[in-house]
């Protein structure tokens, strides 16, 4: 009976969860369509939110300056004009190619420039700018030791295939590669990474990304695919209803084409950029960057464990709970956050609750995210640890006169945190380990810095694997302080 009640109790919050969204979406969507709400917003506040993933080098890529990241490319020369003509100041969000247009559509970002083409389906969901670049055709990065195995369609025959997640190279493997395999994978220098490890025989690029790749890494050779396109060009992705800002950027793009700026300025300066960074890419240089990771994951995990803890405390007193309600509640809770994975729960905070809270930052949905996610769990490690304790305990300490509340303050909860401890203490180490997770909204965290660095450098393991040194450092030290704990606990025995 409590298992179908709290499937009901489930059903009816998911039913009631999915309403409220949708309904605010609908409304928050309307509002842009009546007032072209983004440019009133971008003239006000005098910042421009331009999301791009910054993995597709010449177009838009990242490059260490004086410690500090630059984003840099074609698309970064073009996003810093059309904020000058509208007189704001560019901000650039760094994210997952196939998470650009979802933070577009929920507000987080004003516009996309990220080399994406009109596809009819995405014109569906949101408006373009016109054609501001056109790439010459698609080329397939494969290893130079196959250059000879693989060079057209026919001869992927079998074989794996990787693209971009959410791209056209993706969708073009689909249509004309039917007898080959596809891999999508969220970031181009996975896609690398993946190729060099064997995972897969070839990467699909456009052409200038895919020769970018190639001069950067003399073990990999840039080959003319014959996969058939009709190439629409790229342009820059703009919310529906959005008329105003649609004119400005054309204007802009209008001006830029008039005066070659691409071809004459764009393309040159990322070459330089390319250029250095192969000339001066040491590790050393990006120590920076791991500093600043390991910062922000510590924030975050602390944050998250005092999140968990609290919200823990009060699921698992709600699921001890006599009251049915309480006790409903808190079941289905820790039913439903255990039953669904943490990814989409991060996602969903952050565009799902971030389109209702405008100004919630990738930090703080991150630490939600991972607190409310948390708060399941140890939840049920403290019911467990309460649950451990002899009966006889909680009716000595009544029969001395304590309350329940001091019962629980004084004599249960300090033996339950013993029992627990190091189920507790394996949850924190996860939190920690956990907290790579929020890369995928562009919280700039260890592992997000990781993937900057592997953008910049061309270089997939080495950056992983000292990211994984230190990991090991901060896990194996947070492991040493919750032994020294466990034992002043057995030691006060």
């Amino acid at each position: 009976m409590r298992k179908e009640k709290a499937i009901k109790i489930i059903i009816s919050m998911v039913i009631m969860i999915s309403a409220f969204f949708t309904l605010n979406t609908k409304s928050y969507a309307a509002d842009k369509v009546a007032d072209n709400s983004v440019l009133k917003k971008v003239e006000k506040s005098k910042e421009l939110v331009v999301g791009t993933s910054a993995d597709y080098p010449p177009l838009e890529f990242t490059t260490s300056v004086d410690g500090k990241t630059k984003y840099v490319g074609v698309d970064i020369e073009l996003a810093k004009d059309i904020a000058k003509d509208l007189h704001a100041k560019l901000v650039i969000k760094n994210m997952s190619f196939d998470s650009l247009l979802v933070a577009l559509e929920t507000g987080k970002v004003d516009m996309v420039i990220s080399a994406m083409t009109p596809s009819p389906e995405r014109k569906q969901s949101v408006d373009f700018s016109k054609i501001y670049y056109k790439p010459s055709g698609e080329y397939f990065l494969i290893n130079k030791r196959d250059q000879n195995k693989y060079r057209k369609i026919k001869d992927f025959a079998g074989q794996t295939v990787g693209a971009q997640t959410g791209s056209m190279q993706y969708q073009l493997i689909q249509k004309q590669m039917k007898k080959s395999k596809v891999k999508g994978l969220g970031k181009i220098n996975n896609l690398v990474l993946a190729l060099q490890s064997g995972k897969m025989s070839g990467v699909v690029m456009e052409e200038l990304t895919a020769k970018a790749y190639a001069q950067n890494n003399k073990n990999l050779i840039a080959v003319r695919s014959d996969l058939r396109e009709q190439q629409a060009g790229n342009a820059v992705a703009i919310a529906k209803g959005q008329t105003g800002l649609v004119k400005a950027v054309n204007k802009t793009i209008d001006r830029v084409q008039k005066e070659g700026l691409i071809e004459k300025e764009y393309l040159p300066q990322a070459a330089r950029y390319m250029q250095t960074a192969r000339k001066t890419n040491t590790m050393m240089k990006y120590a920076p960057y791991f500093v600043k990771g390991v910062g922000y994951t510590i924030v975050i995990t602390i944050f998250s464990v005092l999140i968990g803890v609290i919200l823990g405390t009060l699921l698992a007193l709600m699921r001890l709970s006599k009251n049915k309600v309480a006790h409903g509640i808190a079941v289905a809770y820790i039913e439903f956050i255990r039953g669904t994975p943490q990814m989409v729960q991060i996602l969903f905070v952050y565009f799902g609750v971030g389109a209702l809270i405008s100004n919630l930052s990738a930090v703080v949905a991150g630490i939600i995210a991972i607190g409310l996610n948390s708060g399941a769990y140890v939840a049920e490690d403290i019911r467990s640890g309460i649950s451990s304790i002899a009966k006889g305990q909680t009716e000595a300490a009544r029969s001395l006169g304590l309350s329940q509340n001091k019962t629980y303050r004084y004599v249960i909860i300090p033996q339950a945190l013993k029992n627990i401890w190091p189920a507790l203490g394996n949850e924190f180490i996860t939190l920690l380990k956990d907290s790579s997770l929020v890369s995928v909204i562009g919280v700039t965290e260890l592992m997000y810095q990781t993937e900057l660095i592997q953008t910049s450098t061309y270089r997939g393991v080495l950056p992983l694997f000292i990211a994984m040194i230190i990991y090991f450092i901060m896990t194996f030290t947070l492991s040493r302080i919750l032994n020294y704990f466990e034992k002043r606990m057995k030691h006060n025995d």
